[in-house]
Order: structure tokens, then C-alpha cells, then sequence
């Protein structure tokens, strides 16, 4: 097998990249944490070149040992990223030099694929509102009917059956027509097993060098025994700081009357004992309706009695269907898969297991319904994905508060029985603190629960004025960012600046609109602070309005904070602080895609700098230059808009004067400054204290300690 640097250096040349010290040492990493069977953390900023990094050294051992490697991405885009682009130019590239072409193919949930049984008729029909067929559509029937008609055409036509190769795409409801779910699928006893994408695609995954999934079909074939997925030792997981969030979701279930109703509709006359258990739809109605919002800590009496009689009448229901060993019979599948998710699921609420968490929530579609989800997946994380394998779990943002422990403890890496594992900071090729400034808007009052405070709206303006647009406003919710958007649209009339929100298009249609325009402004929330890629003069301004802490009332989040404290623990710095630091992370991280970016991130929230946490979140950003100084950064922005598209940017962010009355800085490496602590810098100085000594006295970190003093021009006495 050929060296991994000659490897690697064969890999960038064919993608026209450069060398990288982080990707390379990336890539060592790797090899090694496979060789001696440890995984490993890594964390690697925008740019580095991860995903070269990882699939070298992946594909190299997967040749050599004849095991496939698996990769797992959190996103479409990046799984797109690997499969359309990284791998056909690596196997390629690689092929001379291994001496045969690496293999690999995607791998996907079953109801990504058209069910072959299912478009010839082996299914019931989804009901559809009564426009699926022709005739229906001609006769003006609608979105709806059109759809399901063009599908239905792909469908007859497609090789893959795979749905992200239809486009333009169509909605969930009129899928759902071609497909099925992995519970109402009826495996090998479907007569046309042969025939299956599902299965033609799993076949071929078998044979591949690299495997490329999902973090919810990865978790999943973990826990059920990696069914799904063939045998392999080596887990690649990117987006790493996305897969607790994943594998919560993969296993959180719920309960509604619609459930129910939907689950009769499936068994029709196929029970008896039916008629027990639709009339227990009206009654679940009311007890949700009865029962408080958010979440429950004891279960209503009322809720506890229609939940108990509603498992009991499921599972007489299921007794009548018997074990769906009928051969082809897909209607009674259908109707056990959903009867059975109403038995497991009421009966999982009634358990009340230790780590479960219930709570009553009111969904836009479906009305209020019941969900239960566990506190925490570390051991589940820990036993299912860690165990009997190498895992390398990677992402631009797995370091909060500058370690990687907060993240560890949440895959269950840490506590007794925990597994070996180490950390590995490659860093970024950006120069953060020359290509962009961090500014906290310490003159603004604490955000308040009533929304933007009226001098908070004159920062938002002033800032984008001076911008000239080419702002991304990330916000806490939806509804701050709508009140932004229509105070600003009319602070703003007369200008050549607009403003788009979030839910008035497609996302990828604001985006790209965003990407091509300098003088627009796209305000939005959470899928925005993670989604977004815009390098280029288009986006030299972030704005983030508040620190985005977990809801007080989220259930989960409140759950783990209960718990941890109850251990002595700090719930909040566990709980609420690292989920704000990672989203911070996350939303700093959409300024500077390139190395010819520059700009600045804006925080609308003083407790980033006068907060006890504000050093925590502030060690968890990149190193951008940071300041309080409001006119400095205008001016930057100003200069910033004044220079041609064309040419080279430079934020003319000005050195940091001798007096540092003028600027004072907010952040210094991650520490929080206040005016007090320059005081008592210099007595110390004064007094001929050591840097140890300053540090110990001011209870700071030496490093902050020792860039201050070196901005302030202070000469600090050494350790004898």
C-alpha cells in the first residue's frame, strides 16, 4: 500500500487544492486512530480540507483489508459534496496509484427509494384528498393530483429509484404515494424483492470501498445490530456536532389522535375489535387538550387511563391481525406497522423509564399530541455507535469553551467505562483575527423576552447601512427575525437595501439570491446559522441578536439541567451554555468561508462580555480580533463597502493603540474584559508580580493575562 502522504498529495493535486498543514496532520491522525483502533475527536475549521482528510486515509485501509469504511454526513449537501464530487475525483485520481479504482455508493432510509410493489398496485392507496388520478388532473384538480401524476411517470422511467434524482422534486404527500416506510415494507416476503431499489442498492453497498449514509440511518443500524449496513470497523462521522441532536430525534416518538384515526383507516375491517380503539381517539383528544402544555413530570390521571385503555385496545387489535405472515398481503402489513407504532408508543409513555422525557406539544399540522424522547443518548451513543468499531467523529465545531470534554460527555466518551479516546485541534488556514472583527454591542441593554429593545433597531440599521447590505441576520427565533425584517424594511425605505426573511421562499432560493446581490440583507433563524455558505463581499456582516440559549421551557434541555444538578453538577453550564456556545460557533462561522473574506461578526448581546459564562462562549468562536469600540467598526464596514467587488478586501482593521482608552478590546482569547481588570493588570505589574502571580491574583487565564498586558505595552516580570 502507497504511503499516505503520497496518497494525499496525489488527492489535492487532483482537486487543484493546496497543501494544508491541517489536513495533512488530519490525515495522520486518522491513519493512526484506525491502526490502533481508537477513535479520535477532531476538530477542523472551514477550509482545512476535512473530507480529503478522512477519505484517504479511509479508502487506503479499506483497499488493504477488504472491510468498507462508512461515512456519515448530517446534511444532504455534504453527503451530495462526497458522492457527486470528493469520491469520483479520488477514485480517479487514486486509481494508478492503488492499482485499481476505489468503490463506494450511498446508502439510504427505504423511503428515499420508490416501492416497485407499491407503483404496481401491491399497496393501498394513500388517502390523498381524491386527486391521484388522470382524470383528476385534467380536470383541474390541482398541485396535489400533478404531482403524483409526473411521479408516477418518473417512477416507470427511473434506474435508482432514489428520490433526490427527481427533479424538480415534489412534496412529502404526494411521495408518499410511491413509497413506504421500513415498518409497512414487507421484506423478503414482498413478491417483488428482486425488483426492490432498496434491496439492488443495499447489494451494491456490500461490494463498495466506502459507504456513505446518514446519521439517522447510521444510528439506527446501530441499534438494531447494523442490519442495514455491511460489516465494517472503520465509522467516519462528519458533522459531528449535529449526531447527538440526530440520534435524539431517530428515537423520539409520539402519540396523537390522528394516530390513532389513521391506524383504524389501515385495519378497516381486518379486526373486530376495532371499534375499542377508534373511540378512543376522541377521548386522547381531550385529555391532550386537558393536560398542560410542556413538560410532564407526573402523568394526569386522565391522560394515564385513555393511554392504558389505548395500548390495551392496540394490542387486542394486533392479536386479530396475527403475525402478517401472509405472503404479498402489503394492505395487512401497512395496517400492523400502524397499529403496532400506537401500541409501542403508548406503552413506552406508560413505563415512565428513568431517562424517558414526556411532554404535551402542539404541532401547526396535526394539532396537540404526546411526545416522549430520553434525556440523554451517551450510552446508548457510547454501546451502539462506539463499540466494535473506529470511530472518527469530525466537525469545524466540537471544541466549546476550548476542550473538548462538553461534546465527549454527550457521545458518553467520558465516566466510567468509557472508552479510549483522544482530541485533535487541526485549526483553520484562515487568519481569523486579520480577516474579521468581533464586536459586542456592550451599549445595548440585556435582550428582553419582548423582543429587539428600539436601541437594538438602531444598532441592526446603523450596521447595515454602513455595510451597504451584505448582512446575514441570524436570530433566536422566527419571530424576532420577522419583527427585524418589517422595522428595518421601513427604516430603510429609499435605499438601495433590501431585506428578505426566512419563509418568504425557498431556503436555497434566498440564499442564492443573497449569494448574488451585495446590497441584500437575509435575516432568519436556526437553519440559517447552520446552512449557509456565502463566501465573497455578499456576506461581510453577521449579525446575532441574542445568545441563542435553549428555551426555558424546552423539555429536554430543562430535563439534562434537572439532572445534572441533582448529580452536584453545573446544569446550566452543561445544558444551556455549551448549546449556545455551539450554536454561536456554528452562526460566527458563516463570515469567513475563504481567504479572501473579510468582515465582522456582531453580537446585539452585552452578557457576551459581561456575563460569568461570556469567557466560555467566547473561547468556543474563532479568534476574530475583538472589540467594543462601535465607531471602529463602522468605519471597517464602511471601508469595506467602499472597496470594488473585484478587488482585494481588507476590513482596515487599525493596529491597537499604545493608550487603549480609545479601543478596548472585549475578548482576549476568549476571556471577558472589563476596565477593572486593566487596573488591576498594572498594579500588578507595578508591584513586580509574575505572569503566574497576575494570573493566580486576577483568576484569569495566563494567555489572556499575557495579550493584554502585551496591548496595554506592559512588560510582565518572569517566573524565577
Amino acid at each position: 500500500m502507497p504511503d499516505l502522504a503520497d496518497l494525499l498529495a496525489t488527492a489535492v493535486r487532483a482537486v487543484g487544492g493546496d497543501h494544508r498543514k491541517g489536513q495533512e496532520q488530519m490525515a495522520y491522525a486518522v491513519e493512526a486512530a484506525i491502526e490502533n483502533g481508537t477513535h479520535l475527536l477532531v476538530q477542523a475549521g472551514t477550509g482545512t480540507g476535512k473530507s480529503l482528510a478522512y477519505l484517504v486515509p479511509a479508502l487506503a485501509h479499506a483497499m488493504s483489508s477488504g472491510r468498507p469504511a462508512v461515512v456519515a454526513t448530517a446534511t444532504l449537501a455534504l453527503q451530495s459534496q462526497i458522492v457527486d464530487r470528493d469520491l469520483p475525483v479520488l477514485a480517479d485520481a487514486l486509481a494508478p496509484v492503488l492499482g485499481s479504482a476505489p468503490t463506494f455508493a450511498l446508502v439510504k432510509g427505504r423511503a428515499n427509494y420508490v416501492c416497485v410493489h407499491k407503483l404496481a398496485g401491491g399497496y393501498p392507496d394513500e388517502p390523498a384528498d381524491g386527486l391521484l388520478s388522470v382524470d383528476a388532473v385534467d380536470a383541474g384538480a390541482g398541485r396535489l393530483g400533478r404531482e403524483v401524476v409526473r411521479l408516477r411517470q418518473w417512477a416507470q422511467e427511473t434506474e435508482s429509484g432514489d428520490r433526490d434524482h427527481l427533479v424538480p422534486g415534489v412534496s412529502d404527500r404526494a411521495w408518499r404515494q410511491v413509497s413506504v416506510s421500513a415498518h409497512e415494507c414487507l421484506g423478503s416476503r414482498c413478491p417483488m424483492v428482486r425488483e426492490c431499489f432498496v434491496e439492488l442498492a443495499r447489494a451494491r453497498a456490500k461490494e463498495v470501498d466506502v459507504v456513505v449514509t446518514n446519521h439517522a440511518f447510521m444510528a439506527i443500524d446501530a441499534f438494531e445490530g447494523r442490519f442495514m449496513l455491511p460489516e465494517h470497523d472503520v465509522l467516519v462521522i462528519d458533522e459531528g456536532h449535529e449526531l447527538v441532536d440526530r440520534v435524539t430525534s431517530t428515537i423520539t416518538d409520539e402519540l396523537s389522535p390522528g394516530m390513532i384515526r389513521q391506524a383504524v383507516r389501515a385495519v378497516g375491517s381486518r379486526s373486530e375489535g376495532l371499534a375499542r380503539l377508534a373511540d378512543l381517539a376522541d377521548p386522547l383528544e381531550s385529555a391532550l387538550a386537558a393536560s398542560t402544555e410542556g413538560r410532564l413530570t407526573a402523568l394526569p390521571e386522565e391522560l394515564t387511563a385513555v393511554l392504558a385503555l389505548t395500548r390495551d385496545a392496540a394490542r387486542a387489535v394486533l392479536g386479530d391481525l396475527g403475525g402478517g405472515e401472509s405472503e404479498g398481503d402489503a394492505g395487512s402489513q401497512v395496517a400492523r406497522a400502524a397499529v403496532e407504532e400506537v401500541f409501542d408508543n403508548a406503552d413506552r409513555v406508560l413505563q415512565e423509564r428513568d431517562l424517558d422525557v414526556v411532554w404535551v406539544a402542539d404541532d401547526l399540522r396535526r394539532g396537540r399530541l404526546l411526545r416522549v424522547a430520553p434525556m440523554s443518548v451517551a450510552l446508548l451513543v457510547r454501546d451502539h455507535v462506539f463499540a466494535d468499531r473506529t470511530v472518527i467523529l469530525t466537525s469545524a465545531t466540537l471544541e466549546l469553551g476550548g476542550t473538548f470534554d462538553a461534546v465527549a460527555g454527550t457521545l458518553g466518551l467520558r465516566g466510567e467505562g468509557a472508552p479510549p479516546w483522544s482530541g485533535l485541534d487541526v485549526g483553520s488556514p484562515f487568519d481569523y483575527p486579520q480577516q474579521g472583527i468581533a464586536y459586542v454591542a456592550a451599549h445595548l441593554p440585556a435582550p428582553g423576552r419582548d423582543g429587539a429593545s428600539p436601541q437594538a433597531m438602531d444598532e441592526i440599521e446603523a450596521l447595515i447601512r454602513a455595510a451597504g447590505g451584505r448582512t446575514l441576520g441570524l436570530f433566536s427565533s422566527m419571530r424576532a427575525a420577522r419583527a427585524a425584517t418589517e422595522e428595518l424594511r421601513t427604516r430603510l425605505q429609499g435605499s438601495d437595501i433590501e431585506i428578505r426573511c426566512q419563509g418568504e421562499d425557498q431556503i436555497a432560493t434566498l440564499v442564492r439570491d443573497f449569494a448574488a446581490t451585495e446590497s441584500l440583507c437575509l435575516f432568519g433563524t436556526l437553519s440559517l446559522w447552520q446552512g449557509v455558505d456565502v463566501p465573497g463581499p455578499s456576506c461581510q456582516l453577521v449579525l446575532i441578536d441574542r445568545i441563542p440559549f435553549p428555551r426555558p421551557d424546552d423539555p429536554l434541555a430543562s430535563a439534562r439541567t434537572e439532572a445534572i444538578a441533582a448529580r452536584g453538577g453545573n446544569g446550566f453550564m452543561a445544558v444551556s451554555a455549551s448549546h449556545a456556545a455551539l450554536r454561536l460557533a456554528q452562526g460566527a462561522g458563516r463570515l469567513i468561508r475563504r481567504a479572501e473574506d473579510r468582515g465582522v461578526v456582531a453580537f446585539l448581546d452585552s452578557r457576551m462580555v459581561t456575563a460569568r459564562y461570556a469567557g466560555f462562549l467566547q473561547r468556543s468562536l474563532p479568534p476574530f480580533w475583538p472589540t467594543t469600540d462601535r465607531e471602529l467598526v463602522l468605519g471597517a464596514l464602511r471601508r469595506l463597502d467602499a472597496i470594488p467587488a473585484a478587488a482585494p478586501t481588507d476590513p482596515g482593521r487599525p493596529p491597537i493603540p499604545a493608550d487603549p482608552a480609545s479601543v478596548r478590546t472585549a475578548v482576549t482569547y476568549g476571556e471577558g474584559w472589563t476596565e477593572q481588570d486593566d487596573e488591576d493588570l498594572r498594579d500588578g505589574v507595578e508591584l513586580g508580580l509574575t505572569l503566574a502571580d497576575i494570573a493566580a491574583t486576577m483568576e484569569r487565564d495566563a494567555e489572556a493575562v499575557l495579550a493584554r498586558a502585551e496591548q496595554l505595552g506592559l512588560t510582565l516580570g518572569t517566573d524565577p
